[in-house]
């Protein structure tokens, strides 16, 4: 058993150390996900609303074509997920992002990807493996929306999820793969505060 998971534990490192490199190593992910093994640090945190940065502005081109920014979605929660086609952990979580996307999209709650690696063509097939059907933004030519969220976000932490408030106000943060049950947890506070 010790020598399953220092295997494990070593296989963790060196994909940190190389990155996401193989599809392989998702299904080994997923199944060492119940024993904590997680990409970036793993941790979460949310902000109260007092505790709240000023908001951040972002723009850029989806993988249509068209333009998503800061200010075309200013009033409305946000959930932003920090992503490319060939990272394991993004691909074992793909699935939970688009059900909690179908979930609240009654509820006027926006999801947005941040590519930051891929070119349309692989965006749109890993759109149509994985059933994903909220736009990316193709964040590899220049980072801009990298650079934005960079206090949030580390750079090396792929993939990671924010929410963001209706201020534009990042209001949580997974550095990691997002479980959908904390992730929905997430979205209800900042929803029930904007009913407040």
């Amino acid at each position: 058993m010790r020598r399953a998971r220092l295997a494990a534990a070593a296989a963790v490192a060196a994909l940190a150390l190389t990155g996401c490199a193989n599809e392989g190593f998702a299904e080994q992910y997923a199944a060492d996900a119940d024993q904590g093994y997680v990409a970036g640090d793993g941790s979460w945190q949310e902000l109260a609303p007092g505790e709240r940065r000023a908001p951040v502005a972002y723009s850029g081109v989806d993988e249509y074509g068209g333009t998503i920014s800061s200010e075309a979605l200013a009033g409305d929660l946000v959930v932003m997920n920090f992503w490319y086609a060939a990272c394991p952990p993004c691909r074992a979580e793909a699935a939970d992002l688009e059900a909690v996307h179908q979930q609240y999209a009654d509820d006027g709650v926006h999801f947005v990807g941040v590519n930051v690696y891929d070119q349309a063509p692989t965006v749109h097939s890993f759109n149509e493996e994985f059933g994903v059907t909220y736009p990316s933004i193709l964040d590899v030519g220049d980072a801009e929306v990298r650079l934005a969220f960079s206090d949030n976000v580390p750079p090396q932490a792929i993939p990671s999820t924010l929410v963001i408030d209706r201020e534009g106000r990042v209001a949580a943060v997974i550095r990691g793969v997002a479980d959908p049950s904390v992730l929905g947890a997430m979205i209800d506070r900042v929803l029930d505060e904007q009913a407040e």
